[in-house]
């Protein structure tokens, strides 16, 4: 990574740090792990196991925890703060404004804007990309290329919407959400009815909200309501690949990463976390706080606070102990063998 920022401008960042040695660097090259980085890089330990890698470490700059104890080698500085991987989170925003600063505001010549759509001041909208009537798109959002804003949908403040987006119509997006590319927003419901021998398609009529500052990521895809809505808490956020059917509710300051399946209807309750492919039947409630292991299959409604494991799901602890027992059976089956040979 070439990157373009003073040793000054990043310490500047941390008014409380505790510096410890001396340097001769004055601008950082690059960020890069412990056992590659070279003299003009920036480092850090955000993992306790990486330890033993400092003391060998030629960056000029490494950010450590505050308990970390040792010594700066020559021309070298070590920056003690709570949590270096947040510090390092910050100084990576600087470098993203280098690496990827926001277009200036304005509507491409490709971009086609229909009729009664209301555009603020300060957006961006890129290449080749739709807004539909009487869609709204409030200040300071960018839109990239290849989107589509349908008709009636409304967009916040301050969002940015990545290449490739859809936002199907009368959805609403509030401020500060982040939608990456493929996103779907408002995508018909999977609903039939079965009549005789065929599958006749239920009207999804519902839309989809996001609430402010969530952000989905790329590919995931979420269903528009058949009645009411389909609606994403506050602060929630979601990786890549994920499926969220109709008519579900996600509480707020939720997690839930890549390629989980949540099936119409489920509700989640606020700072509720599920590892990745873990899957959902519909119609259940998974309480606050509940945290779902990744591959879990829950069929049942989970109680706040509970830690699921499985498939069928059982709590985390039980479910470890079962399959300490199972890496057993084969053991346990030859002993059985040898005693009946015996016999």
């Amino acid at each position: 990574m070439i990157v373009r920022l003073t040793l000054d401008e990043i310490l500047s960042l941390f008014p409380s740090a505790s510096i410890e040695g001396s340097t001769t660097v004055s601008q950082i090259a690059g960020i890069s792990a412990l056992d590659s980085a070279k003299e003009e890089d920036l480092s850090f330990l955000g993992n306790p196991k990486y330890k033993g890698l400092v003391a060998s470490c030629s960056a000029c700059l490494i950010i450590l925890p505050v308990d970390y104890v040792g010594k700066p080698n020559a021309n070298q500085l070590y920056l003690r703060v709570e949590d270096p991987s947040r510090c390092l989170a910050q100084v990576c925003g600087l470098l993203e404004k280098q690496i990827s600063p926001d277009p200036l505001p304005g509507v491409h010549p490709s971009a086609f804007i229909e009729e009664g759509a209301a555009i603020s001041e300060e957006v961006a909208i890129g290449p080749f990309s739709f807004v539909a009537e009487n869609a709204v798109v409030g200040e300071n959002t960018i839109i990239g290329s290849h989107c589509h804003v349908g008709a009636h949908v409304e967009v916040g403040k301050f969002c940015k919407i990545h290449p490739g987006v859809r936002i199907l119509s009368r959805c609403r997006i509030e401020d500060g959400v982040v939608l990456n590319s493929g996103v779907v927003i408002g995508s018909e419901g999977f609903g039939f009815e079965q009549v005789g021998q065929s599958h006749e398609k239920i009207p999804h009529l519902g839309c989809v909200v996001i609430e402010e500052n969530v952000e989905i990521g790329a590919n995931t895809c979420i269903d528009r309501a058949r009645f009411e809505e389909t609606r994403i808490g506050a602060g929630t956020k979601i990786d890549n690949l994920v499926q969220i059917g109709h008519n579900v509710r996600i509480g707020k300051g939720c997690l839930i990463v890549a390629q989980v399946g949540i099936s119409g209807s489920v509700t989640f309750e606020d700072n509720v976390v599920v590892g990745g492919q873990a899957g959902f039947a519909g119609h259940l409630k998974v309480g606050k706080g509940a945290k779902i292991a990744g591959q879990s299959g829950i069929t049942k409604d989970v109680e706040s606070g509970a830690f699921l494991k499985g498939n069928p799901a059982l709590p985390f602890q039980l479910a470890q102990r079962i399959s300490v027992l199972q890496r057993k059976l084969p053991d346990l089956f030859n002993r059985f063998a040898e005693s009946a040979d015996k016999k």
